[in-house]
């Protein structure tokens, strides 16, 4: 019966069965060592025997082995514990040499990204390029387990539409047969209308935006962690997503402490408590940067990636958290959209906050605006014909009664990238697609 590595240490004494990949090989005296790879880490196994030896010649990282043989303390080995009296059996040979390198730390220097991704396949073999994504699936089931724990239902939607949900500027348009389609831009009106059906609804699905842009925390292909809630107030709606956040935090420093260690990730600074997340408005930080670098983005609706890097700074150094709720964003600009609600006591400004971790955005979250009259009036003056069916599923939901609800959009990429500390949100894809990659 097969031994996964991560059990080995456990069997001290016995005699058991590996099977993986050759990752590394190396001599030392009189003795041969491998490193053998399977899905849950690696295990050293020692060769003495000449002839065991020999089943080695010319074969390559990758070649697929089953061993045999005895577990032994050693605590210098991955785990804790070596296999002695190795006996091998070569179950795929590989004889062409790995085009990347797999038994050492890859280059994540900018200047190396292309050759990092266009050799993706192989190079997730390397235990490193492994921890990203393993602690990308830990993220993605923490954000389960919190909605869960609050009563949501995961709905999927539909990614081929008929029309963009959010204008046509960055849409990927495509033939169907005979009609012209696009990729969704978000879920955003399906998750609304289904606020009226479950109250509390998520999905975890691909988000597809044509942007021509080639920054580092860009890509025309992402998955989005999209919530909405019903019956719900803009603090509470915060208090949510800061307590999500916390979540996914404490998960991953449980969970993860091996991956967090290969990529020497500093200890996570946030509180313990929604509310005590610090909540800054945008000009409060336009003046602040000012002050403090002389670089004035005043008259800007929105916050420069210099001034998000020096607000988290800033928090983290003043305030005890990585993490700011950014506030006060006006309501007569380009990023509100028809659906958005502006605030009741101040109507220059929305119900909107962004959510910056450790020196990015990761979400942006808002009410919307659940009253019918109010909904068109805004529709109308932001161009929108309210006659288009393109709107008649959204606004048929809200003839029918649509309580106070908001929520948000969150980058899974983008909050990978932050907790391990990668150059760019490419990094946290596992094949990532941007305005100039469709492979691998």
């Amino acid at each position: 019966m097969r031994v996964l590595n991560k059990d080995v240490a456990s069997h001290k004494g016995k005699e058991i069965t590996i099977e993986g990949w050759l990752h590394k090989k190396r001599l030392l005296g009189g003795l041969t060592f491998i490193n053998l790879r399977d899905r849950s880490g690696l295990v050293q196994v020692v060769i003495k025997d000449k002839n065991e030896v020999e089943k080695l010649r010319g074969l390559q990282l990758g070649t697929v082995l089953k061993i045999t043989g005895t577990v032994t303390d050693e605590p210098r080995a991955p785990g804790g514990a070596e296999i002695h009296d190795a006996k091998i059996e070569v179950i795929i040979p590989v004889t062409e040499e790995s085009p990347i390198e797999i038994d050492k730390p890859l280059n994540h220097k900018p200047e190396n990204l292309d050759t990092l991704l266009d050799n993706r396949p192989i190079g997730l073999r390397n235990v490193q390029e492994t921890a990203i994504f393993k602690v990308q699936a830990k993220v993605l089931q923490a954000f389960r387990d919190y909605f869960a724990q609050h009563d949501f239902t995961e709905i999927n939607s539909p990614k081929l539409l008929a029309e963009a949900t959010e204008g046509g500027a960055e849409t990927f348009k495509l033939d169907y047969f005979g009609k012209t389609a696009t990729l969704a831009q978000s879920a955003q009106f399906y998750k609304q209308m289904m606020v009226g059906v479950f109250e509390r609804v998520y999905e975890t699905n691909p988000t597809f935006r044509a942007e021509p842009s080639a920054t580092t925390r860009h890509m025309t292909e992402y998955i989005t962690i999209d919530a909405e809630i019903g019956f719900i107030e803009f603090d509470e709606l915060i208090n949510y997503a800061g307590g999500c956040l916390i979540s996914i935090l404490e998960t991953v420093k449980k969970d993860c402490a091996a991956e967090l260690k290969l990529w020497n990730v500093q200890p996570f600074v946030i509180p313990s408590k929604a509310q005590d997340i610090p909540r800054l408005s945008i000009h409060e930080i336009h003046n602040k940067f000012l002050k403090d670098t002389g670089e004035d983005h005043t008259g800007e609706d929105d916050l420069a990636p210099a001034e998000e890097r020096w607000v988290c700074d800033y928090a983290k150094k003043n305030l005890g958290s990585e993490a700011v709720f950014v506030v006060g964003w006006p309501a007569k600009s380009k990023t509100f959209k028809f659906y958005h609600r502006a605030n009741e006591e101040n109507p220059e400004i929305a119900d909107r906050a962004d959510l910056l971790f450790r020196g990015v955005e990761i979400t942006t979250l808002s009410m919307r605006e659940h009253r019918y009259d109010r909904l068109i009036a805004q529709l109308k003056a932001n161009g929108g014909n309210p006659d288009s069916p393109g709107y008649a599923p959204l606004l048929s939901v809200y003839r029918h009664g649509m309580p106070p609800h908001g929520g948000w959009g969150w980058g899974l990429e983008r909050t990978v990238q932050k907790i391990l500390g990668l150059n760019s949100v490419k990094e946290a894809s596992l094949f990532p697609r941007d305005i100039n990659r469709l492979a691998p």
